[in-house]
């Protein structure tokens, strides 16, 4: 009898960078991504609301990565939440003792779907998908440019309608940018890509800006000043996000708004 497709979140890691290094370097970032990716499990999954919820995920070796299988009764909430925010803070802690040589920083994608166990790992269509989120060459563009980021985590447009947009446990659904991929497959598909420590996830290398990308920076750096002040704001086109630092709780003496503000 062939074994049950059972529904899973399904993570899946990779180490930027990994083949260039020499095998003494790998050797010792598999043992830290490891022990990242195990404190962050222990920290996050391993008693929620009194289950021992990490009794049901299963770990697959990808040699500069790793696939986790996380059981249903672990929301996805929680992992694109605070799972996540560990995995950021712990490779902060890696960072800090790390040379420049032994630099660690991981793609992260999330998705969900069945998966079907065999006796040397998992396999079934959201697997495929998810790896192929998290090897997306944008993902990749992305983290590079985001030169002082420790990761880039990309979820899939299921993750991002079900959970992401909701904002739950302080999710910021504005810090995720929406990214048209085609697959290897051929298939186009839409995954929603954020780096935590950025507002928003940085321009891609080489992507122009275009003249209302201009005009939403110059309006986003001299309502943030005008804020400070409390005077008055007049703002023309749409701003959405966290554009401004800090304090959201500001006190505005006047603010005209010619379009959208949403902050």
């Amino acid at each position: 009898m062939a074994p049950v497709a059972t529904t899973y979140s399904i993570v899946v890691l990779d180490i930027e960078n990994f083949s260039a290094r020499t095998n003494p370097i790998q050797r010792s970032l598999r043992s830290a991504m490891y022990e990242v990716v195990d404190e962050a499990v222990a920290r996050t999954l391993r008693e929620h609301e009194g289950t021992r919820t990490h009794e049901g995920i299963r770990t697959e070796d990808r040699g500069d990565g790793i696939l986790m299988l996380v059981p249903a009764a672990v929301s996805p909430v929680l992992l694109a939440g605070d799972f996540v925010r560990a995995l950021d803070d712990e490779l902060k802690a890696k960072a800090d003792i790390f040379s420049e040589a032994h630099a660690m920083r991981l793609r992260v994608a999330l998705h969900q779907g069945l998966a079907a166990p065999d006796q040397r790992g998992f396999s079934g269509d959201a697997v495929n998908f998810a790896c192929r989120l998290v090897d997306a060459q944008p993902v990749r563009d992305v983290l590079k440019a985001a030169a002082r980021a420790r990761m880039a985590f990309i979820v899939s447009d299921e993750i991002y309608q079900g959970v992401v947009r909701h904002g739950y446990l302080a999710i910021d659904a504005a810090a995720y940018q929406r990214m048209s991929l085609v697959i290897k497959t051929g298939r186009q598909v839409t995954g929603w890509v954020t780096v935590p420590g950025y507002p928003s996830p940085p321009r891609l290398p080489g992507e122009p800006e275009s003249a209302d990308g201009q005009e939403a920076a110059v309006v986003a750096t001299d309502t943030a000043a005008a804020l400070a002040a409390g005077t008055t704001v007049a703002i023309r086109g749409s701003v959405e996000g966290d554009v401004f630092g800090g304090d959201k709780n500001v006190t505005v003496h006047e603010l005209r708004a010619e379009g959208q503000v949403r902050i």
